[in-house]
């Protein structure tokens, strides 16, 4: 014969009684019949089950828990930099070293410069004229429960620098972004 199914009850509710068995883990809310989860741990994720018996008959809802650690402050790479033909041609990575499922933008507030800062990857490789004192780029390093923002501002790329590196001024600024959590 086959192993029989196992489950793990958290919570027993009975006629207006209920019994918690995993006190030190959960706290149940009996005003809207929530569970709560303490601590959440990422071995929290998995499918719980949710029944409700009526006499003969039973209802089963399953809930798919997905816990997540949060993004932490990202940086910036300067990969490369060259500069030819008038332009100062520039390429980035934005990497955060914490967090699950991370996705990564790249954007401007400034209008002018939108379209240079624009990648829906880690990666941005862009070209501006040098007549542009400077450039402005976020990077932007997501999950479905936070999201951190790095900014990139370049200095003038060009050889009036005095024996500088080109971007030697670069400048990695964090910003802070609300923390959505679930």
């Amino acid at each position: 014969t086959e192993d029989p199914q196992r489950k793990l009850v958290l919570l027993k509710y009975s006629h207006g009684n209920y019994t918690n068995y995993m006190q030190e883990r959960t706290r149940f809310h009996k005003l809207n019949f929530s569970l709560e989860i303490l601590n959440t741990s990422r071995q929290d994720t998995q499918l719980y089950e949710y029944i409700v018996s009526e006499g003969p008959e039973e209802k089963v809802w399953q809930i798919q828990l997905e816990v997540y650690e949060p993004v932490s402050h990202p940086s910036i790479q300067l990969i490369s930099w060259a500069l030819a033909n008038g332009s100062c041609t520039v390429t980035l990575n934005c990497t955060a070293e914490h967090g699950d499922n991370i996705s990564y933008s790249w954007g401007s507030q400034d209008t002018g410069t939108s379209g240079l800062c624009s990648s829906n990857t880690s990666l941005l490789h862009f070209s501006y004229p040098l007549q542009n004192a400077s450039l402005a780029c976020a990077c932007t390093a997501t999950n479905p429960v936070s999201s951190r923002v790095v900014a990139f501002n370049s200095s003038k790329c060009s050889h009036e620098q005095g024996g500088k590196s080109p971007l030697a001024d670069l400048a990695l600024t964090s910003l802070p972004v609300l923390l959505l959590l679930c």
